[in-house]
Order: structure tokens, then C-alpha cells, then sequence
């Protein structure tokens, strides 16, 4: 072998490594991220660490850090409305029967992967939002004993029909059509549009 081709494909191996150690440094981090005071939930932007109940965790490419919801529900809604704007590389919930996870404070490093999630539907428990919760637990035993006390079903994600997250929820009783004061102040706002 002459030394050009010797020297040829030395430099083609250099070429190659490089290539590799750029491909390894380009690579997303997809890890869990744990919350703190100013992590924000997508779609309220209020502090999630304000609000109770499991918080959820979405990865996109080419994002440098995942969006943060208040609620599962939310999380999973996301994942499948028409909005969602990159591919999807990871979805972390929180594992709601991890040691020292409580509603008020569902935990730090106790995050798990939702497809490996078995999730309690139908429970009377609300989420950081108001609005009926998808509980996450890493372990069906814990699924089954919080649905047993708070009551409703377990499912795994890909289970999960688009009626249990898109579903809109009402937070507060509905007006009175007949109560004058209202009335009023639908005829004002209606008035003050142009209506």
C-alpha cells in the first residue's frame, strides 16, 4: 500500500470519528426534568409548582427543553390535537405512587415514561387545573389501590380515548339565563362590541 492511500484513509477514519463525536454531541436530551419556580405549564404559563395533582413532561425535537403541563389530561390532549408543532420524542408523568409523592406535592425525580404508565380515568380527584385528572402510577398494584379509594378505572396511554382529554370542562356553574344582573352585562358586553 503506497503512503497516499495509507494517508487517504487515515484521514477518511479522522473524517468518520469526527463525524461520529458531532452526531453524539447533536443528540437531544430527552431526560426527565425536574420542575422548580419557574417552570411554567404550556398552555396556563402559571407556576406549576403553585398547582396540585400529577404534572406531565413533553420532549420535541429540536427543543431544547420540554414543555411542562399542569395536568396529564392536558399533556395528552396536546399530544394528540392538530397544534402540536415537532415530533414527539418523550412523555414523562409523574409516578403518583412513588415513595413521598402526595396530591399536594407530586414529587421530584419520580418521573416515569407514560407509555410504561398505568393511568386511573374517572376518579373524583381534580387536577392543577380544575378539571378531571389522568392519574399516572409506575405500578398497577398503586393504580388499582387509588382507584379502589378515589374511585374510576385503569387504562394504559394508548387506551386513553380522545373523549377523556379533549372533552371541554366546565369549572363553575352556569349563569342563570333568567338573572337580571346578568343579563345586564351580557346586554353591556354585547352593546360595547358593536352587537
Amino acid at each position: 500500500m503506497t503512503k497516499f492511500i495509507r494517508v487517504a484513509l487515515v484521514l477518511a477514519a479522522c473524517l468518520l470519528a469526527l463525524a461520529g463525536c458531532k452526531e453524539e454531541k447533536a443528540a437531544q436530551d430527552i431526560a426527565p426534568k425536574d420542575m422548580n419556580a419557574q417552570t411554567l405549564g404550556h398552555y396556563c404559563q402559571m407556576n406549576l409548582l403553585e398547582h396540585p395533582g400529577p404534572k406531565a413532561q413533553v420532549h420535541l425535537e429540536g427543543m431544547p427543553a420540554p414543555l411542562f403541563f399542569s395536568q396529564v389530561r392536558d399533556a395528552i390532549a396536546y399530544v394528540r390535537a392538530p397544534e402540536q408543532i415537532a415530533p414527539i420524542l418523550a412523555i414523562y408523568v409523574n409516578d403518583m405512587g412513588a415513595p413521598g409523592a402526595t396530591w399536594d406535592k407530586p414529587g421530584d425525580g419520580n418521573w416515569i415514561a407514560a407509555d410504561r404508565a398505568f393511568f386511573v380515568v374517572g376518579s373524583v380527584r381534580e387536577g392543577g387545573m380544575g378539571a378531571p385528572e389522568t392519574v399516572p402510577f409506575a405500578s398497577a398494584e398503586k393504580a388499582e389501590a387509588f382507584a379502589r379509594a378515589e374511585g374510576g378505572h385503569i387504562v394504559k396511554l394508548s387506551a386513553i380515548t380522545d373523549d377523556m382529554v379533549l372533552t371541554p370542562v366546565e369549572t363553575g356553574p352556569r349563569p342563570d339565563p333568567d338573572d337580571k344582573d346578568y343579563l345586564d352585562r351580557l346586554d353591556t358586553l354585547s352593546h360595547s362590541h358593536g352587537g
